[in-house]
């Protein structure tokens, strides 16, 4: 794999590339209306996340906070792959980041709650591996490189 430079990348930059060819074989998966409306969704959940004052780990203790530490522990570990809507809204609701996707993405607040029960634990698990999160500066390299791939 070589040596990265040393730019004073976080482990979440270094990584950003994994989430988002994930999320772009997933938009091409899943047909082409979908497809792209999960890759509006990505993008503005990431914009969404970046101005978040609590950024990654505002999300995940909106999680344990509204009862569902138990589903962050999983995607944190990798052993759950998707979420439900209804995860979405619970986990999510009160934040602003479902309703701040939406308008960022150009979709309604349905669609993003159908599109982040696929992406939201996939952040989670390379953002937040193991409920830890990684500091949110990171985020704003990752929302730059995933636009440039959607714009």
């Amino acid at each position: 794999m070589g040596n990265p430079r040393r730019t004073g990348l976080l482990w979440g930059e270094v990584n950003a590339m994994g989430i988002m060819d994930m999320i772009q074989s997933l938009a091409g998966q899943t047909g082409a209306a979908a497809g792209t409306d999960q890759a509006k969704v990505a993008g503005g959940f990431i914009e969404a996340l970046t101005q978040h004052p609590e950024g990654i780990q505002g999300v995940l203790d909106a999680f344990k906070n509204n009862g569902m530490a138990e589903h962050v522990n999983s995607w944190g570990a990798g052993e759950a792959a998707t979420a439900t809507p209804e995860q979405v809204q619970q986990g999510l609701g009160g934040t602003g980041l479902i309703e701040k996707t939406a308008e960022k993405a150009g979709v309604s607040p349905q669609v993003v709650q159908m599109a982040l029960a696929t992406i939201l634990p996939m952040v989670i698990q390379h953002f937040a591996p193991n409920g830890q999160a990684t500091p949110t500066s990171g985020m704003g390299s990752m929302a730059e490189k995933l636009l440039s791939k959607f714009a």
